[in-house]
């Protein structure tokens, strides 16, 4: 029995391959003819900087940077303050982040005007400083993270060589300023995120040394004294406890609308502690924004929650003296936030301190925001919001005279100043948690605002909150969808607060037959779940040969199961066990077969005191006190119970309700009666190989970004089976409520195809085509159901509908499985993205007719998608099509100058075309853009001397 589950090599089922036949698409309208010359940029022009624009660049840094300072300064350590403090250091820290809006916008605005060369030298000047000046922390350079990104986006269409280099310059520092803020991830939430800590907080010396040094140059109190002069005097403003003598009915669905528009004699204003028990109602300020609006526009559209937009007049347009409304492109957005349901109201013009004005620039600024909020139309919701909440008895007078109703909170998300998404979340839940009722302020002009709003609404659904809205000059609680009604679909992202994983590899067997491949396997997993799926390295344990003994394993696994009881592993999180090397199993006297892993130190004749039972496994997986746990053994064995083979496939809401339920799923290589392949392509056994390419993205069955347990089984299973002789098993364990552990898709490394990009072998890639045809050809649709808009076609033959597959369950016994079902629509953005990943997959499996297909579709979803047109491009060029390469290869260019392989990719097209001028013209200005690549110097001596002995020889 135990030398028929050897993990060993064994014969691979011949694989099939199919010659790929040519197949032309026509060409965009605007393409040029490949003779065509490429249009010569700008040469690049040795400049001195302005001296007058270096100055104000300077300048307006320093401001920049100082407001930053100030604003670490001003935030640190601030929920220890007394209510009152922190009440002012809020309203302080609102004031220096439109502060520090400013800063970035003036620098941004001098960069806009510094096109000429002597301004291009400037910020050149500008970008050094920034990467280099020696007197900063690099957590100073993250105060230039927004500016950086306009610089690059403005000068990606630049028409000269210099402006390309200086894009191309922006976007690799804000990926170190990636880098920089995942350094510092930890201390930003300690600094920024107020979560309440528990047990020691490990100290990191470098950010201390960035705070201590900050506050040499800056006090909380100076700060505060600084702002003074502007300062909203608390004492002065009503307060938010004077509504809540006013019976709660005031502000309910049983309250009487006003008899005339404006406030009643009882109620100035509305405080969201008048609300219900369990009522919200959503506010949002700052805006339009041209992007971030609609994307919660879109969320709201899901979680089918009302809102109340309070618009900026200067964002909507502006009013001349004669009082003719000139819109601006705000209005647009302004008019979509009424097309989805959602009232707009205003917030002033010019978001000013309103309690220091004088009462005629009170209503000019009120007055004027509302000639522009009727232009955009506005139905007439009579709502105002004091910009930071700074008022005075005279400043509210004024906004009642004009028949406006003040609109205050009780919850600030804090979304200004708290760059973590997840923080932000914590925070209103936890307010919300303590008042259980609020009206909630968020900002529409934030990217972290659009990440944490799905997290707020997931859990106050789960909580059976309701929404409220602003109709009729009253709020309205609105009624529940009905139970039947279908639920919005959940965004995958944060779907677990951590993950932890157990990795084991085990060749060097000391009384067991030795393995080839099996720490390679686990080294592969393991960089997998850190790289691709969020598992922090500090949360993969990985145990390698010696190491990997039974008494390791089990101490693994035990610490695991106890982290529930100090504080580490908890009940939102997943867990993950790998394990490569040999399996056995064992029939008792009653029959029953039990099913063992071989650590190394086993010996072969006393499996129960030397290897781990499968009951044992089972056992501990029921006590990890983690939502999710998934096991995946490369070995084969027999002797667990199936509960059920996944969860059912029917739900309108997987991700949700699959978040209530607990997972505990297994899967296994084979069978106990069968040998595992040891020997598969790239080093790794088949079962492993399979594994890893379903893990980038193959097994996302019906396109949703997610890929469950339920799905990798329905993938590896047939394909495995197609590949090698062996038959992998999948099911839950005893103790599983039906959840599903997921991984969640991020969206491929941006890469651009290239001479230099990789594909597998001949072999691997007829393996991997007929793994694919494997799965396909035995998933069977569960019910059929039209393909949501914005799908991607291509992306599975069942990505329209939930599917199934039937296999062998952990019993031996066949059995269905389904996956969950078909996701609601995604945006053209990200519909193309995906698109381009799986382009890229196809293409490093030589499949170049469905790569070809791929890139086409993400064009299609997204015309200006530079990155799609350029991989487009060289399918052309592997298919020795040169000009038609060069056409994507322009197009890509025109889309974003800045991609220096286009330019290279273009001079290989038209050095091999025979366009020899040409090809010198494209590798020029990929040599200004990427001076220090491998092909830099041979293509630099070639233009110098375009002699045919130093003609380069392009790859193919």
């Amino acid at each position: 029995m135990q030398k028929r589950s050897q993990r060993k090599g064994t014969v691979w089922v011949t694989a099939l391959t199919a010659t790929a036949s040519a197949v032309t698409i026509s060409l965009l309208g605007g393409c040029k003819p490949a003779g065509d010359a490429p249009k010569q940029l700008a040469p690049l022009e040795a400049a001195s900087a302005s001296p007058t624009v270096s100055a104000a660049l300077v300048k307006q840094s320093d401001e920049l940077l100082a407001r930053y300072r100030q604003m670490i300064v001003l935030m640190d350590g601030e929920s220890s303050l007394k209510p009152a403090e922190r009440e002012a250091v809020h309203a302080v820290g609102l004031m220096l982040f439109h502060d520090l809006q400013d800063s970035t916008r003036a620098l941004a605005d001098t960069a806009g005007k510094s096109g000429d060369p002597a301004g291009l030298a400037a910020l050149s000047a500008l970008l050094d400083r920034i990467e280099q000046e020696p007197s900063w922390f690099d957590a100073d350079r993250l105060a230039f993270k927004e500016f950086l990104t306009q610089l690059a986006q403005q000068f990606s269409t630049s028409q000269s060589l210099a402006g390309l280099k200086l894009a191309k310059r922006a976007g690799e520092d804000l990926a170190v300023l990636a880098d920089i803020e995942g350094t510092y991830a930890q201390e930003l939430r300690d600094t920024f995120g107020r979560f309440a800590q528990r047990g020691i907080v490990p100290k990191r010396e470098k950010w201390t040394d960035y705070v201590a040094k900050l506050k040499a140059l800056y006090t909380r109190e100076r700060i505060l004294k600084d702002y003074a002069t502007i300062l909203p005097d608390l004492q002065a403003r009503p307060s938010a406890d004077a509504g809540d003598d006013a019976p709660p009915a005031t502000q309910t669905a049983n309250a009487q609308a006003p008899a005339t528009r404006g406030p009643s004699k009882q109620e100035r204003e509305f405080f969201g502690r008048q609300l219900p028990p369990k009522t919200v109602l959503l506010t949002f300020d700052d805006g339009p924004h041209p992007r971030y609006t609609d994307e919660i526009l879109e969320i709201l559209k899901r979680y089918q929650a009302p809102a109340v937009f309070f618009e900026l007049g200067r964002n909507l347009g502006s009013v001349d003296a004669k009082g003719n409304v000139k819109p601006g492109p705000g209005s647009e957005v302004a008019k979509r936030v009424l097309a989805a349901g959602h009232p707009i109201a205003n917030h002033s013009f010019s978001h000013g301190l309103m309690s220091k004005f004088e009462l005629d620039k009170v209503r000019q600024e009120a007055s004027t925001t509302e000639a522009l909020l009727d232009a955009a139309g506005r139905d007439g919701q009579a709502l105002f919001r004091f910009p930071y909440g700074a008022r005075n008895d005279a400043a509210l007078g004024a906004i009642e005279a004009l028949k406006l109703r003040s609109m205050m909170w009780n919850v600030d998300s804090l979304d200004w100043s708290d760059p973590i998404p997840k923080s932000i979340a914590a925070r209103v839940l936890g307010e919300l948690g303590k008042q259980q009722r609020g009206i909630v302020l968020f900002h529409d002009i934030h990217a972290r605002t659009v990440e944490a709003l799905p997290l707020v609404l997931d859990q106050l659904k789960a909580e059976g909150y309701k929404f409220a809205a602003w109709k009729d000059g009253k709020i309205v609680a609105v009624d529940t969808p009905a139970a039947d009604a279908a639920p919005p679909e959940l965004a995958g992202a944060n779907l677990y607060r951590d993950s932890v994983a157990l990795v084991i590899g085990i060749d060097q067997y000391k009384s067991w037959p030795r393995l080839q491949h099996a720490v390679r396997d686990a080294k592969a997993i393991q960089e997998t779940l850190q790289t691709q799926f969020g598992f922090r390295p500090e949360n993969v344990t990985t145990l390698t040969d010696g190491d990997a003994t039974r008494a390791n394993i089990l101490r693994a696994l035990n610490a695991m199961a106890r982290k529930g009881g100090d504080g580490k592993l908890k009940r939102d999180d997943r867990v993950f066990v790998f394990f490569a090397g040999h399996g056995s199993t064992r029939k008792l006297p009653s029959g029953r077969d039990v099913g063992y892993i071989i650590p190394v130190d086993a010996g072969t004749d006393d499996l129960q005191t030397d290897a781990i039972a499968m009951p044992q496994l089972q056992e501990l997986s029921e006590a990890l006190p983690a939502k999710h746990a998934f096991f995946v053994i490369d070995s084969c064995y027999s002797g667990l119970g199936l509960t059920r083979g996944g969860a059912p496939g029917g739900s309108s809401n997987f991700v949700r309700d699959n978040a209530r339920r607990l997972g505990r799923q297994m899967m296994t290589a084979g069978g106990a009666d069968q040998q595992v392949a040891d020997d598969g392509p790239g080093g790794h056994s088949v079962f492993t190989w399979t594994l890893l390419q379903a893990l980038s993205g193959k097994a996302d069955l019906n396109g949703d970004g997610l890929i469950t347990a339920t799905e990798l089984a329905a993938y590896v299973a047939p394909a495995v089976s197609a590949i090698a002789h062996q038959t992998p098993a999948f099911g839950s364990l005893p103790g599983s409520e039906g959840g599903e552990f997921i991984f969640e898709l991020a969206s491929a490394q941006e890469q651009a195809l290239s001479g230099d990009s990789n594909q597998l072998d001949a072999k691997a890639s007829a393996l991997a085509k007929q793994a694919d045809d494997a799965r396909n050809a035995q998933l069977q649709p569960v019910a059929q159901a039209p393909a949501p808009a914005g799908t991607a076609p291509g992306a599975t033959p069942a990505s329209a509908t939930a599917v199934q597959v039937t296999l062998k369950g952990l019993d031996g016994n066949d059995t269905a499985i389904a996956t969950s079902a078909a996701p609601t629509a995604v945006s053209p953005r990200v519909a193309a993205q995906r698109a381009n990943d799986r382009g890229l997959q196809l293409y490093k499996e030589r499949r170049y007719d469905e790569a070809e297909a791929a890139f086409t579709e993400a064009l299609k979803l997204q015309p200006k998608f530079a990155l799609a047109a350029n991989n487009l491009g060289f399918i052309y060029y592997k298919r020795d099509k040169p000009a038609e390469a060069a056409r994507w290869y322009r197009k890509a260019i025109e889309m974003d100058g800045t991609r220096a392989l286009a330019h290279l990719n273009l001079g290989d097209a038209l050095l091999r075309a025979g366009d020899d001028a040409g090809a010198q013209v494209a590798y020029r200005a990929f040599i200004e853009l990427s001076p220090k690549h491998a092909r830099a110097g041979e293509l630099k001596a070639w233009i110098e001397r375009p002699d045919s002995a130093k003609r380069p020889e392009p790859p193919l």
